[in-house]
């Protein structure tokens, strides 16, 4: 399944990486021809900044959406492997300096954990991290940064948890993400209308 991505994550004036991202949202998007580009950018990024978690996150959810495009079953769980054990580490790396704004307001340690939670929300059920994956939507969700992050991550957010929501049959979870998207105007407004018309009350 597609990932969710929120907006820019890192300076504007940092091409390497606004061009890195493109290709993730691409490819997050269900463009598989920009997965390998995805891969390699945040890969560059990653190695020359290793103690940087948010590139770690982004370069490990690169290498799992490589998982999807790999033809033989061995390569495809090598990929999935190494991308979730970077995203791990990624996580790991968190501390409480993270928690710092970096693009538009959106603090580190909540874009690392919602691309971790997309991630984990997305690999097979056999790898069991959904749980994990459902744990840091919530911690997202609840985090008092949350309420201070940019309109788009927010909109973001509340529509994975949506989508979330509705595939586990939570519909009055689901309307309410929703609705909340559509109250405060966010960015992705339209696709929250769109799914409200097939929710039912």
């Amino acid at each position: 399944s597609a990932l969710v991505v929120p907006g820019n994550a890192w300076p504007a004036s940092d091409d390497a990486f606004q061009a890195a991202w493109q290709s993730f949202a691409k490819a997050s998007a269900g463009d598989d021809s920009a997965v390998d580009a995805a891969a390699s950018a945040f890969e560059a990024l990653h190695r020359a900044e290793p103690a940087n978690p948010v590139l770690t996150v982004y370069a490990g959810a690169s290498v799992a959406m490589q998982a999807r495009t790999a033809l033989s079953p061995l390569k495809k769980m090598s990929l999935a492997d190494d991308g979730l054990a970077l995203v791990d580490s990624a996580l790991a790396m968190l501390a409480p300096a993270h928690d710092a704004p970096i693009e538009r307001g959106t603090p580190g340690s909540l874009e690392v954990r919602f691309v971790a939670a997309n991630t984990f929300l997305a690999v097979p059920s056999f790898m069991n991290r959904a749980a994990r994956g459902r744990k840091l939507l919530n911690e997202v969700l609840a985090s008092p940064l949350f309420e201070k992050a940019p309109l788009p991550f927010q909109g973001s957010v509340w529509l994975r948890a949506a989508e979330l929501a509705a595939k586990e049959q939570r519909g009055d979870d689901a309307r309410r993400y929703l609705n909340e998207i559509v109250s405060r105007n966010a960015p992705q407004a339209g696709r929250a209308r769109e799914l409200l018309k097939g929710t039912t009350s």
